[in-house]
């Protein structure tokens, strides 16, 4: 499904995948290794070249740096994180691929995303979730996931879209991403956030994938059917 994705066949029997990482091509940055999924829903932002980006929970950057890849270095993203520790590898793999247009703001302090306020073109939160969309290669981890934990993760959303939305621009896009399968993270909190937040409405999605209908406004992808982990993204337009 990816346009800018190559899968590895798995070998026959017993062996394992080429540890692609040692090649020499991805020390020069001329790949990352990213689950086709990711991949996906970063082309479903809708990024383009130019546009002022906001990636509000960039972490360790593998989405920052497909957001810049497909943004072809013009343009700016502005890559922060609620965990300052988390945004720690994104310096190397930013420097590693060549991204030039991405400036990693101080992570932790709310106050960094104010010079940002109602000026982004787009606005990405890939937010904290339960991670169930990556239980098929981490299937201890739904044994750890407890009601309490969860409904952490739902509050962690809930304030992270609160941070983003008014970092958007009149006509700018929130793009809400997670790595789950469970409606409560996805739906659920899409219905919400529009009911929380009357100056945004649904936006139809890129169409990226063949069975995608032109008005989609939600996507979930999961691993049977798409072969990939489980992500959800929804787009919301501001009009206000």
């Amino acid at each position: 499904f990816s346009d800018t994705g190559l899968r590895i066949a798995a070998p026959a029997g017993a062996g394992r995948l080429p540890h692609v990482e040692a090649h020499g091509a991805h020390g020069k940055g001329w790949f990352e290794v990213q689950d086709e999924g990711s991949q996906l829903v970063s082309a479903l932002t809708g990024a383009a070249a130019g546009m002022q980006v906001a990636d509000i929970c960039a972490g360790a950057g593998g989405k920052t740096l497909a957001l810049a890849a497909r943004m072809a270095n013009r343009g700016q993203i502005h890559a922060w994180d609620i965990d300052r520790r988390r945004l720690r590898p994104i310096w190397e793999r930013l420097k590693r691929a060549g991204a030039r247009n991405v400036q990693v703001l101080e992570g932790g302090d709310i106050n960094a995303l104010e010079p940002l306020q109602a000026r982004m073109d787009l606005v990405m939160v890939d937010a904290p979730c339960s991670g169930s969309g990556t239980w098929r290669r981490k299937p201890d981890a739904k044994w750890r996931l407890t009601g309490k934990s969860l409904e952490k993760r739902l509050e962690d959303q809930r304030a992270a879209l609160a941070l983003a939305a008014p970092l958007v621009r009149r006509g700018g896009t929130l793009a809400y991403i997670t790595c789950s399968v469970l409606p409560c993270e996805n739906a659920d909190q899409a219905d919400r956030f529009l009911q929380d937040y009357p100056g945004f409405e649904p936006a139809s999605l890129p169409r990226v994938l063949p069975e995608q209908d032109p008005e989609t406004q939600r996507l979930q992808l999961t691993p049977r059917r798409h072969g990939c982990d489980g992500f959800f993204i929804a787009l919301f337009r501001r009009n206000d």
